[in-house]
């Protein structure tokens, strides 16, 4: 007698915001985080490790989300870096009180 299969949805964990972004449903974090950390070479167990308040499931539904819009959050992650560089170059980095500290050093003043 052959099995009868019956279907039932399945939850997302996938919610978007008024923008159509994506964000990964009770945890105050985008998808777009998971795929910058997967493509910084990090897996769903590493992602875990580093956001232990991030459940596995969802991490993995984020995934799942980035496969199917890869090219898209691609696009969105290179406009996110381009600014970023953008804003660095427009405003250097303002030296720290190390940095201070070995100046007057190498000066022979003491901090």
């Amino acid at each position: 007698m052959p099995m009868m299969l019956t279907t039932r949805a399945l939850p997302s964990y996938i919610v978007f915001d008024e923008q159509g972004r994506p964000w990964i449903e009770g945890t105050g974090r985008k998808v777009i985080e998971v795929a910058i950390d997967t493509r910084a070479g990090m897996s769903a167990d590493q992602i875990h490790e580093a956001h232990p308040d991030l459940p596995l499931a969802r991490i993995h539904a984020a995934l799942t989300y980035y496969f199917d819009h890869q090219s898209e959050l691609d696009d969105e992650i290179a406009r996110i870096e381009a600014y970023v560089e953008e804003v660095k170059a427009q405003h250097p980095t303002r030296i720290t009180r190390e940095m201070l500290q070995a100046r007057l050093k190498s000066q022979g003043d003491k901090p």
